[in-house]
């Protein structure tokens, strides 16, 4: 059963209502990644993100880009699933799929006001900075919360199931 979602966006569509947001002087948030495991990481990261402007866009990675990213194992959910989950978050306004390694190129379709990335990132590493930044746009690293990853959930999982 396919969930139809008013926050699902492709990229054309989201980049009119971006405009169109920005012309109303709204201030457009961006962010991006796997969100393979949603935990309290990702909830507050991007409660934190949607604070920081009126609406908040986030851009997920394809299973094949997550797989390139992280390795044959990864993705333990779907990006089909992935989406739907974060659509359902009420501070998420619009959500997008993305095939290649980096967000470069929704980044530089959307040119959002302030691109928001996890404070494990330093500002160099940060893809799309320059693009927000040449539009006077800024970039925000949020703290993450210590011990809330994907990869230390999958670890206590792999490391309970062989206690047995």
């Amino acid at each position: 059963m396919k969930i139809k979602n008013e926050k699902l966006k492709d990229l054309e569509t989201l980049r009119k209502r971006v405009r169109t947001l920005q012309r109303q002087g709204k201030k457009v948030v961006f962010t991006n990644g796997c969100f393979d495991l949603l935990h309290v990481g990702h909830v507050r990261y991007l409660s934190a993100a949607r604070a920081l402007g009126d609406c908040l866009i986030v851009a997920i990675n394809s299973d094949a880009s997550v797989r390139r990213l992280k390795g044959t194992a990864r993705p333990i959910v779907p990006h089909r699933e992935r989406l739907e989950v974060l659509a359902a978050l009420g501070c998420v306004d619009y959500v997008v799929l993305f095939n290649s390694n980096t967000p470069q190129r929704v980044i530089d379709a959307l040119v959002p006001d302030i691109l928001v990335k996890g404070g494990d990132w330093s500002l160099e590493e940060i893809v799309g900075r320059e693009t927000v930044e040449r539009r006077g746009g800024k970039v925000v690293r949020i703290k993450i919360i210590p011990g809330a990853s994907t990869t230390g959930i999958i670890k206590r999982i792999l490391k309970q199931s062989q206690r047995g």
